[in-house]
């Protein structure tokens, strides 16, 4: 039997029980919409918790702080504990397995000069050898620190922000640009000595990361011993009192941040870190529970989605079984014209299989449309669902994401199920015998 043939009759046989046809393909419409959408909330949710964590930090990141958070193994908040961070820790730190890389950092409030005009803000020094491992973004202009000039000083995209005339009685905001303005820095945390030139450093090497909509948007850096240097000087224009006091401050670190190779090594980093007595934050103490959780509700979602492809597989198997004694008669003429039991067989696997193809493009229309409705309308919802969950933005959130296989899958997986389905009905039509089936009415 030619193909066309075997198409043109496929085809025929389908229309002429249009009722009967339609309900089955519905059923498979609505396994293969099952499956989309189940499979793309959870794509959708999995993506968003990394995407926004990863705005919060990175998923190798894992940051040792001043005062250690302290949590019993049920994940119950005990406390918390002050912590040493000085070079010796950075160097053991440094000696963990899969490290990739580890800078200790400091943080001080700053406030900036632009002629009459002063803006605030703070700075964060670092190793400039880890810029690259902790992937640092691009820059808009200016350059990183180098070993021949590491006294650049590195804005985020959102800083500096509005500058003010403290002498003025109102409050006019004025925006400064940094590339052509004249800038200077000073510290403020203590009182400059009177009888010394208060410390206020110009400004000349600005550079100005491109924007992430992520933490180095609202952060300054500068590289660590660079930084100490120019503290040091403004710590000589104290008084001797408070010289003591603000030298303290850069004798020990605020925090140590470390990079780790893969993301499943992470909680072994931290487990390394605890066994030296300091307590750790990354995100992927959050995360993998939120994975979990996230899993857990996919193979709950999947579950549902082969639920009801099982229910349309048992469907087109009724059609075919119901098919097959609807046309026994009709099987019997096909051989004693000769025709051979492979194409009896091609028939009606020919006619489940354009069942399950039918349905399956029907349902992967209804899904993208099913998926931008819950994007746009899902919302009140979701964010009831989430609402516990303080990291979860709902803000330009897409809670239903379609893969590019995902309707390729659905598709295959819909064609599979008509021809498995049908595939025991049409074995059933190649052993009808050719007599007794002549002799059948109707």
């Amino acid at each position: 039997m030619r193909i066309s043939d075997l198409f043109k009759m496929g085809i025929r046989n389908l229309s002429r029980r249009k009722a009967r046809t339609i309900l089955t393909v519905l059923g498979v419409v609505i396994g293969s919409l099952s499956i989309i959408i189940m499979r793309s909330i959870g794509y959708g949710m999995e993506n968003n918790f990394d995407t926004q964590i990863m705005q919060q930090g990175g998923l190798t990141t894992i940051t040792v702080n001043t005062y250690g958070e302290i949590y019993d193994d049920n994940g119950n908040w005990m406390g918390s504990k002050e912590q040493v961070l000085d070079d010796n820790l950075v160097e053991q730190i440094n000696q963990i397995d899969h490290v990739r890389a580890v800078s200790p950092m400091m943080r001080m409030d700053i406030t900036l000069l632009s002629g009459k005009y002063q803006g605030w803000g703070d700075i964060t020094a670092m190793d400039m050898d880890v810029f690259e491992a902790f992937d640092f973004p691009a820059l808009t202009f200016g350059e990183y620190p180098t070993e021949e000039d590491n006294s650049t000083i590195i804005f985020g995209s959102n800083v500096p922000y509005e500058f003010y005339d403290p002498t003025s009685r109102f409050y006019t905001p004025k925006v400064i640009d940094v590339q052509k303005d004249k800038l200077a820095l000073k510290f403020n945390r203590f009182q400059a000595d009177p009888k010394k030139r208060e410390f206020n450093l110009p400004l000349k090497n600005i550079a100005k990361m491109e924007q992430t909509n992520g933490e180095f948007d609202h952060q300054t850096y500068m590289d660590i011993e660079y930084f100490k240097k120019i503290y040091l000087k403004y710590c000589n224009t104290l008084a001797l009192s408070d010289r003591k006091e603000a030298v303290k401050q850069i004798q020990n670190y605020q925090s140590i941040k470390l990079n780790v190779d893969h993301i499943n090594n992470v909680i072994e980093v931290q487990d390394k870190i605890k066994e030296l007595g300091f307590q750790s934050y990354s995100q992927m103490q959050y995360l993998q529970p939120l994975k979990e959780a996230s899993n857990t509700l996919q193979m709950v979602l999947g579950a549902l989605g082969f639920i009801a492809m099982l229910v349309s597989a048992i469907s087109i198997a009724n059609t075919m079984v119901m098919s097959i004694y609807e046309r026994t008669k009709e099987i019997g003429i096909m051989k004693v014209l000769g025709c051979v039991i492979k194409d009896i067989r091609k028939l009606f696997l020919f006619e489940a299989g354009m069942i399950g193809l039918f349905g399956g493009f029907i349902g992967i229309s209804l899904g993208y449309l099913s998926s931008w409705l819950i994007n746009k309308f899902g919302q009140p919802l979701f964010g009831a669902l989430m609402s516990g969950n303080y990291m979860y933005d709902m803000t330009n959130t897409k809670f239903s994401i379609i893969p590019i296989y995902l309707p390729l899958a659905s598709l295959a997986i819909s064609i599979a199920v008509g021809l498995l389905s049908g595939y025991f009905p049409a074995r059933r039509a190649t052993k009808i015998s050719a007599i007794e089936a002549m002799k059948t009415e109707g």
